[in-house]
């Protein structure tokens, strides 16, 4: 299996564990989109750093050979698809806690009576 296969098979699994496994539909919200393009942004300039001095070298035939900034873009995909599973694992988990964790109880405050006023009233 090429690198490029492993790439979309792990983008794949990623969407559909999203989608209709956690069913925590990130995909959808213009958060997830923006955490990934910060993400994105440090993984581009890590990756330039060791494609770009060759510290990782990839055999041109296990990838497309399509870079981005130094990148395969096997490498963006795959970032994609850990950084997707991971954020929709941590939601999921974190509903899941929050659903199995007691809610607090609000004890109603039990409210004595006005003290009524024993003393006799005199009419004269």
């Amino acid at each position: 299996m090429t690198y490029t296969w492993a790439a979309l098979l792990g983008v794949a699994f990623a969407v559909l564990l999203d989608l209709l496994v956690l069913r925590t539909k990130l995909l959808y919200r213009k958060a997830f989109w923006t955490a990934y393009a910060i993400v994105l942004a440090f993984q581009l300039v890590v990756n330039g750093v060791f494609t770009g001095q060759r510290l990782v070298v990839y055999s041109s035939s296990d990838i497309v050979g399509t870079r981005l900034f130094y990148a395969p873009i096997e490498d963006v995909a795959f970032g994609f698809s850990l950084v997707l599973q991971t954020l929709a694992w941590w939601l999921w988990w974190g509903r899941r806690a929050s659903q199995a964790r007691p809610r607090p109880v609000t004890a109603s405050v039990a409210r004595r009576p006005a003290p009524t006023d024993t003393r006799r009233s005199s009419t004269r």
